[in-house]
């Protein structure tokens, strides 16, 4: 008798529309839980945001869709233009996210590599990201994808 095996689902990452704003702004809420989308409150402050993202060519938020329909991820990419590395872009990637319910099912691998690979093939030199230092789970997360601590990151709160 032989196993049957379900097909894995197809997931893609695609730039976020403002339809996906609820849905992101719930996975920023709360990393260890499920937020229900149709409870967080959309602010003017965030149509901001996302409008600016929207229309900058050098920010991007994504999402990470499974089969087409569901968010499980998302992530905020900015291309920096630089005189280092050969005057080469860097993309710095910020509020990864994927759904409380869903890690461990290798979709955060899957949202950096399609991320990484976006990168790259914009030409940018390097990938950075920051972690909150409490967030050790993520770091080794990030470290087994190869990210190197490289820098000691400083902020000042305005």
């Amino acid at each position: 008798m032989s196993a049957v095996t379900e097909p894995l689902p197809a997931h893609t990452l695609r730039p976020a529309t403002r339809a996906d704003l609820p849905t992101v702004l719930a996975l920023l809420a709360d990393e260890d839980q499920v937020v229900d989308p149709a409870t967080v409150v959309v602010t003017e402050a965030y149509e901001r945001a996302f409008a600016a993202i929207d229309t900058d060519p050098r920010n991007e938020m994504l999402v990470l869709v499974e089969d087409g329909v569901v968010v499980v991820g998302c992530l905020q990419v900015t291309y920096i233009p630089g005189l280092g590395k050969g005057g080469a872009e860097r993309a710095l990637i910020e509020a990864v996210r994927i759904r409380a319910d869903r890690r461990g099912d290798g979709l955060g691998r899957t949202l950096m590599a399609h991320a990484v690979t976006r990168a790259r093939s914009r030409g940018c030199a390097l990938v950075q990201l920051t972690s909150n230092k409490q967030r050790e789970d993520a770091h080794r997360f990030y470290a087994a994808l190869g990210f190197a601590r490289s820098h000691e990151g400083f902020k000042l709160a305005l």
